[in-house]
C-alpha cells in the first residue's frame, strides 16, 4: 500500500478538518481510498515552524511514495530540503518559481509541483472592497506575520500603492504569537484607524477566533484572506477558494501515485476567487453594505 506524507504548518483543527475531507474525497474520486487501497501520515507542526525539517525528514524516513505540503513555503521549503528524489506536491499562496521552487508554471522541473492560488497578489483587490464597505475609512491598519518571510514581503510590497490608489493611509503592525496580536490590537485600540487589513497567513488563520473577537470587541471593520474568517463572525473576505485547490491537490497527488513525474505535470493557478461578506457583523458595526457588493458576494452569512 502506497503512503502519503503529509505535512502542515499548524494543526487538523475545523477549518482544515474540512479541507481534508476535500482533499481525501479528491483521492477517492481518482480511485486511492485511505486505509484501504493508500496510507497517510500526517505530521503537524502546531505553528511552531522550526520544528517542520525534522518532521519532514521523519516522513522521507518512511520511504513515502509522496510528499504534500501545505500552510506556507516553510513547509514546502522543509520538504524540499529532506528530499531530492520523491515527490512533493504543494499548494501555496505565493508564486513559486519566484521562490525557486520550480523552473515554471509550465515546466517545473525537480521533484515539486503543485496549486497556487495567488492570494498575496488580491491585495489591491481587497483594499477595493473595503474601501466600498466602509466608504468614509482614511486609515488601515495592516497585520503581517513577519515569520511568515514570503507572505510579508509580497503584502508590504504590494498594499503600499494599492492604498494610495484608493486613498488609504495605512500603518503596518507585526504579530507572530497571541500575545503579539493582543499588543497590535491594543495598538489599534490607542491609534484608532478606521479598519484593519489582515494579510494571508497560516498562523493568522489558526488564530482567526482570536482575531475576529478583537476585531469585534474594538468595533473595527476587518477584511481577512479567507473565508474561514467570516464563518467565526469576521466581517468580510475575498480570496481564493481554499477547498478547490485542495481539491485539486487531491486530483495531482493520485496522478503521481499512478506514476506521473512532477517535472510533467504543470502548476495548477487557482482560477475561483469568492467574496464573502458576514451581514450580521455588518450591522453590528453599523455598516450598511452596499446592495453592489451584496450582488457580487458569492455568499451573505446572515
Amino acid at each position: 500500500m502506497p503512503v502519503i506524507g503529509f505535512l502542515g504548518a499548524t494543526s487538523p483543527d475545523a477549518a482544515n478538518a474540512d479541507y481534508l475531507r476535500v482533499f481525501r474525497q479528491a483521492l477517492k474520486e481518482s480511485g486511492y481510498v485511505e486505509g484501504e487501497n493508500v496510507a497517510i501520515e500526517y505530521r503537524w507542526a502546531e505553528t511552531q515552524l522550526d520544528r517542520l525539517p525534522a518532521l519532514a525528514a521523519e516522513l522521507v524516513s518512511r520511504r513515502v511514495a509522496v510528499v504534500v505540503s501545505v500552510e506556507g513555503p516553510p513547509v514546502v521549503f522543509a520538504a524540499k530540503t529532506a528530499t531530492t528524489t520523491i515527490p512533493i506536491v504543494f499548494v501555496i499562496s505565493d508564486d513559486p518559481v519566484r521562490l525557486g521552487l520550480v523552473a515554471s508554471l509550465a515546466r517545473p522541473g525537480g521533484n515539486l509541483t503543485g496549486i497556487n492560488f495567488v492570494s498575496n497578489e488580491l491585495v489591491a483587490k481587497r483594499l477595493e472592497l473595503l474601501r466600498e464597505l466602509v466608504p468614509g475609512a482614511a486609515r488601515v491598519a495592516v497585520l503581517v506575520n513577519p515569520a511568515n518571510t514570503a507572505n510579508t514581503e509580497t503584502t508590504l510590497r504590494d498594499v503600499e500603492p494599492a492604498a494610495r490608489a484608493v486613498g488609504f493611509q495605512i500603518q503596518v503592525l507585526n504579530a507572530d504569537t497571541s500575545r503579539e496580536i493582543d499588543a497590535a490590537f491594543a495598538t489599534i485600540v490607542r491609534d484608532r484607524p478606521d479598519a484593519l487589513f489582515s494579510a494571508s497567513s497560516p498562523y493568522f488563520t489558526s488564530r482567526r477566533i482570536q482575531l475576529v473577537q478583537l476585531a469585534a470587541r474594538h468595533a473595527i471593520p476587518a477584511t481577512y484572506p479567507g473565508r474561514q474568517y467570516v464563518e467565526v463572525g469576521g466581517l468580510m473576505s475575498y480570496g481564493a477558494n481554499i477547498a478547490d485547490a485542495w481539491r485539486q491537490l487531491g486530483v495531482y497527488t493520485a496522478r503521481i501515485l499512478k506514476g506521473i513525474k512532477p517535472a510533467d505535470l504543470p502548476v495548477v493557478q487557482a482560477s475561483k476567487f469568492e467574496l464573502v461578506i458576514n451581514h450580521q457583523t455588518a450591522r453590528m458595526l453599523g455598516l450598511t453594505v452596499p446592495d453592489k457588493l451584496l450582488v457580487a458576494a458569492d455568499e451573505v452569512i446572515e
